[in-house]
């Protein structure tokens, strides 16, 4: 196996995210822990090279002191060997070695094994959840997250491991030196620590601000570009600036009440770093010109102290860059470790449809509001049933439809589907029984065919247009051309299919509808984009996809439903009347009113009503 693949990338997490940040960081980076050790053990075995070669070097230098010029060479063979060695073989090896562990494997694998888990669990939320953020939000949040903890887990490997070793093995060679100059060296480390204690918490809060505004800058300016044509024709140009500068000017101040903590960390360390040479080397000349120590030692004390105060540097840079991504970490775990408010039972099966009788018994849901949504519905809708619901804009028909495919568990009641309660079965399997069409139809920015082939990915190509044809698109996806050149099938639609019309969005909408054959049909103004004649060239079509099928078929232009084996009329939440097309005209009431009412096909039935 090539070593970049010894970590799974894709591995799924066990168990949901928790919400503390140790606990967190273990699941993200779950089962990548036995390379990480190994990277570990490689960067503290390169912290201590820096020690060994100040060993031989002040060796070297002794002996050279020792022997003189003319016995240097013929007497210190051995030591000059492994001099060698250790500097062209032993040291790039280990140098070798860790750069592959870190740079082929750990920093390769780690972000899209974090960003995986982040994902899935983000898209396994409720539509609650996605209706209270931003989608730009969450999206940057993901990618933060993940990068901001793979930063950490680098930076802790490859810097602060190796920074402690160099530092444990410093210590352990100025005491084989002096134990003054030894102790000299750990107050300074003391102190040292104390800095950093004093200043990251600081840097990690700050940082933890500025994830946050720039994640709002980020949501702010998805939301308007992805309303950009709304934007364009309300005229608010000038008004969408200004909340976006706003979102800026935040950012703004976190960054630099970040930067203005960075900057006086930045001045103190540098005061810092430049006491240990003077400490060290100037306790080691003491030393020698009391004749307790070498020339030697005091070259490795020299290089010990040059070295340690370079390491300072850019360790306390590596330290602040952990603390910023630790406060980024801790940024994004508030947004994505949210628990799923909508889960399957614990022993949810999957859902079979053996007949398609769906079934609301006594059923109430207002979105936790008082009003509002639907209350007290007794409603069967019969194996093979075609139900059209009509009412006006907010009278609950929708949310009758998001509790069938539960987007929403009931606050009273149950709905149930041949027998079967929805919270007893798993949501996946649920709706993949249900197909369905809405008015605001959703494309992605895909490919025509990927489009239309999510309906049933496993269909085959003549499947998939055949489908197309079925729902009256296949002529016009053939006169298709994005800005790649790519045509018909292969053609990108755009953000939302934007460069589709509605009447076109809807068709290709209906294609996927046709593709998936589910057992349930729901219709929500499926044909409300299309234009009389297109609708009329569909309803044969239309009318092959709901044979044998359960539908239900919301409509504010009655005639699309007028066929229908029943229609129920929604008022206030509740089903007012029911009957066919017929009985609810010679009744008299709403149902014969909005027909009357009707003028083109459209239905009028806003607040007036």
């Amino acid at each position: 196996m090539k070593i970049e693949n010894l970590i799974d990338a894709f591995r799924p997490a066990e168990g949901p995210p928790p919400q503390s940040l140790l606990a967190f960081m273990r699941w993200c980076l779950s089962g990548a822990w036995p390379w990480l050790g190994g990277a570990v053990i490689l960067s503290m075995a390169v912290g201590t090279m820096d020690v060994v070669t100040a060993l031989i070097l002040g060796r070297v230098v002794d002996l050279a002191l020792e022997t003189g010029v003319e016995g240097f060479w013929a007497t210190n063979g051995p030591i000059l060997a492994a001099f060698v060695l250790f500097f062209l073989v032993f040291r790039p090896l280990v140098f070798a070695a860790a750069a592959t562990m870190n740079e082929i494997l750990i920093r390769p694998n780690i972000t899209p094994l974090i960003l995986s888990r982040l994902y899935r669990w983000t898209l396994g939320q409720s539509i609650t959840f996605f209706e209270n953020d931003f989608a730009g939000r969450l999206a940057q949040k993901q990618m933060q997250t993940a990068r901001a903890t793979t930063q950490v887990t680098n930076e802790m490997i490859s810097v602060v491991t190796f920074a402690v070793s160099s530092f444990v093995g410093s210590v352990l060679l100025l005491l084989a030196i002096d134990f003054w100059v030894a102790l000299i060296l750990a107050i300074w480390l003391a102190g040292y620590l104390n800095m950093i204690r004093w200043f990251m918490p600081r840097i990690r809060s700050r940082s933890k601000a500025q994830a946050g505004a720039r994640a709002m800058v980020t949501g702010q300016v998805v939301d308007t570009i992805t309303n950009s044509k709304t934007v364009k024709l309300f005229a608010t140009s000038e008004f969408e600036d200004q909340e976006a500068l706003a979102a800026m000017d935040t950012f703004r101040h976190a960054a630099v009440a970040h930067g203005k903590v960075a900057a006086t960390f930045r001045l103190t360390l540098t005061f810092v770093a430049g006491l240990i040479p003077v400490l060290l080397v100037g306790a080691s000349l003491i030393l020698w010109s009391r004749g307790s120590a070498t020339p030697g030692d005091v070259v490795a004390a020299g290089a010990i102290a040059i070295r340690i105060s370079q390491m300072t540097g850019w360790l306390s840079f590596a330290l602040m860059g952990v603390y910023s991504n630790i406060g980024e970490v801790e940024d994004g775990m508030r947004t994505l470790t949210s628990p799923y408010d909508l889960t399957d039972a614990e022993n949810a099966k999957e859902l079979v449809v053996s007949k398609g009788e769906i079934h609301f018994d006594n059923v109430s849901f207002a979105y936790g509001r008082q009003v509002g949504g639907v209350n007290g519905i007794n409603l069967t809708i019969h194996p093979g049933e075609k139900l059209g619901i009509v009412g006006a804009s907010g009278a609950g028909k929708s949310t009758l439809v998001s509790l069938l495919l539960r987007l929403y568990d009931t606050e009273a009641g149950t709905v149930s589907i041949d027998g079967t309660d929805l919270r007893d079965v798993t949501q996946e399997s649920l709706r993949r029984q249900i197909a369905m069409v809405t008015q605001e139809t959703a494309m992605f920015n895909r490919s025509a065919r990927d489009n239309i082939i999510y309906g049933n990915p496993e269909a085959s190509e003549d499947q998939m247009i055949d489908a197309a044809r079925r729902a009256e698109a296949h002529e016009f996806i053939l006169g298709l051309k994005d800005h790649k050149d790519r045509a018909g099938y292969q053609a990108h639609l755009g953000e939302q299919g934007v460069k589709l019309s509605g009447g076109q969005r809807q068709r290709i909408a209906l294609a996927r509808a046709f593709l998936k054959d589910a057992p349930i049909l729901v219709l929500d103004e499926a044909t409300s984009a299309l234009d009389s004649e297109v609708e009329a060239a569909i309803q044969d079509s239309l009318s092959k996809l709901m044979e044998g099928k359960t539908v239900l078929a919301i409509a504010h232009r009655l005639s699309t439903i007028s066929a229908m084996d029943r229609i129920i009329v929604m008022e206030d939440g509740q089903i007012v009347e029911e009957g066919s097309h017929d009985a609810l005209l010679a009744k008299g009431g709403l149902y014969a009113r909005f027909w009357a009412r009707q003028s083109g096909g459209f239905i009028q039935t806003e607040a007036a009503e």
